[in-house]
């Protein structure tokens, strides 16, 4: 009885929590484009040219193609610097890497958006203004205290005897970690993957400061941009809205299978 009435609470939570998705779909969908007075829970016909329509006229097939540049860009470094930076924080206990580590985690209370202003002087003088390769190297910049964190507690975690084993036959520490211990981080990676990816992917506030050019605008920019031409049209604006978070959530499905077990032992073990 008692699992019983877990898997209810749960279903009810679901249920919940998928109901902001059914009324995008729903929206996106509809024939009539005012669902403020349509009252059925399900569609009759189905409008498929709305995503169509959407498609077209909000450009974002060069707004994911930017989007994605920015993403993969931003997690490829915030990966591999981060896993870098946290084994060293786990493996070598210094007075100094303790003092940069709380340093690194009292970053992670600061706002990014208040850093927008005087990044732009920054980036302007760098030749960084509607370039991919400085707003990547920004985003990544803001995950990595996070992704520091959970990856220097995941590796405390992890045996030293393995990367020792590794030194004895030859390998360098450097080479020990990437190819004997980096493997195992399979777990917390992919979690940092799904944060990273899904934080760079809706990413607005930097986008918005850097990426003037529109050419340059990413998914949420263009569907900005979008919902100011058609503010009062709910079906093109969830047609947009539900094309522009598709390629996130296929990120999610592809490494969700790891991503309660990583989050979990990156927050606790240590």
């Amino acid at each position: 009885m008692r699992k019983l009435i877990l898997y209810v609470i749960l279903a009810i939570v679901a249920l919940v929590s998928l109901i902001p998705f059914y009324m995008l779909v729903y929206t996106a969908l509809m024939p009539d484009s005012d669902p403020i007075s349509d009252s059925r829970l399900i569609l009759r016909t189905i409008e498929w040219s709305n995503l169509q329509h959407a498609w077209a006229q909000s450009k974002l097939g060069n707004a994911m193609l930017n989007s994605l540049i920015l993403m993969a860009g931003s997690v490829l470094l915030s990966v591999f610097a981060s896993a870098g930076a946290g084994y060293v924080f786990a493996r070598v206990r210094t007075w100094y890497n303790r003092l940069f580590f709380a340093a690194l985690l009292f970053s992670m209370m600061i706002p990014g958006i208040i850093n927008n202003v005087p990044l732009y002087g920054l980036m302007k003088s760098i030749g960084g203004i509607n370039t991919h390769w400085a707003l990547i190297l920004l985003i990544a910049t803001g995950f990595i205290p996070q992704s520091v964190f959970l990856y220097t507690n995941f590796i405390r975690s992890l045996s030293k005897e393995i990367e020792e084993s590794a030194v004895i036959d030859g390998c360098t520490p450097f080479t020990a970690f990437w190819r004997i211990s980096f493997p195992l981080l399979l777990p917390i990676t992919s979690t940092l993957v799904i944060l990273n990816a899904i934080g760079a992917w809706n990413n607005y506030a930097q986008s918005v400061f850097f990426l003037q050019s529109q050419d340059m605008q990413t998914v949420p920019l263009a569907i900005g941009r979008f919902v100011q031409t058609y503010g009062a049209d709910y079906t093109q604006m969830a047609a947009a809205s539900l094309i522009g978070m598709l390629p996130a959530v296929a990120v999610y499905f592809i490494f969700q299978r790891y991503f309660v077990k990583g989050i979990s032992a990156g927050a606790v073990k240590g």
